[in-house]
């Protein structure tokens, strides 16, 4: 099971984890890392849990995934840095959590604008970003995230769409080692950010996305846009070229088009 006292035992972060909660059932983790944080729980405090009930996603959707086989934590940060930032702390976490999964396989992790992680064109991994913001800086942010590690088989309805370490590299892999070494990534790169930014992020999350220069349709508020994506704003937006014009776009699920 993944526990507090078992995930400190060889966690090496300053930061991450120095406040734990751990449950082997819960609604979100990112609900009760919200919940603590506006109780004023200290940067770096991690939730995790073994099943989630009302896991979500992106736009409500529901985060489905058997319990005991995968990875649900969400992490609190107070970066304190204006709210123009906050749509690129996604990025942020795509790569970290991309660099500490490659790793612990032998697998390359691709990015899929805003907050998915793909294996051979395939979610295993997903982001979810919710907060808090104080005027005009980030009060605090939570990043939910969410790994397909151990599940070998998928709802009807994710067929060809999901897919998992274990499918993917054909052997079981350790969660607690794995979380530990996530969460160190994601503290390195943390530290980073105060130092250099997050432009140089958004450079790593581009070499490892399949999306530029290729076409793609976007499906926003009941309206479908298909275009050629050019790149990603500074503040996170898509950059989409369609009849020769350029949109910037905020949200939507995005389909890769076979050329």
């Amino acid at each position: 099971m993944l526990d507090a006292e078992s995930l400190r035992t060889g966690l090496r972060t300053k930061l991450f984890g120095k406040k734990i909660y751990s449950f082997e059932t819960i609604d979100s983790t990112n609900t009760c890392g919200r919940a603590v944080a506006a109780c004023g729980a200290p940067e770096g405090t991690i939730v995790i849990a073994e099943e989630q009930t009302e896991g979500k996603g992106r736009q409500g959707r529901s985060w489905v995934a058997n319990p005991g086989e995968n990875l649900m934590f969400s992490v609190l940060l107070r970066p304190g840095l204006p709210t123009d930032q906050l749509n690129l702390f996604p990025f942020y976490a795509a790569v970290a959590v991309s660099q500490g999964v490659e790793r612990e396989t032998s697998l390359r992790v691709e990015c899929k604008w805003p907050n998915d992680l793909l294996l051979g064109g395939r979610k295993f991994a997903g982001i979810l970003l919710q907060g808090s913001v104080d005027g005009s800086s980030i009060e605090y942010l939570v990043l939910g995230i969410g790994i397909n590690v151990n599940q070998s088989v998928f709802p009807p309805e994710l067929d060809g769409k999901a897919t998992s370490l274990l499918i993917e590299g054909g052997r079981r892999i350790d969660r607690m080692r794995l979380l530990r070494t996530i969460l160190q990534s994601l503290e390195d790169h943390y530290a980073q950010i105060s130092r250099s930014g997050l432009d140089p992020l958004l450079s790593e999350w581009k070499e490892r996305t399949p999306m530029l220069n290729k076409p793609v349709s976007v499906l926003r508020e009941g309206e479908t846009i298909t275009g050629i994506m050019k790149g990603v704003t500074r503040q996170g937006g898509m950059v989409l070229a369609v009849n020769g014009t350029e949109q910037i776009l905020h949200a939507g699920d995005v389909t890769i088009l076979r050329t």
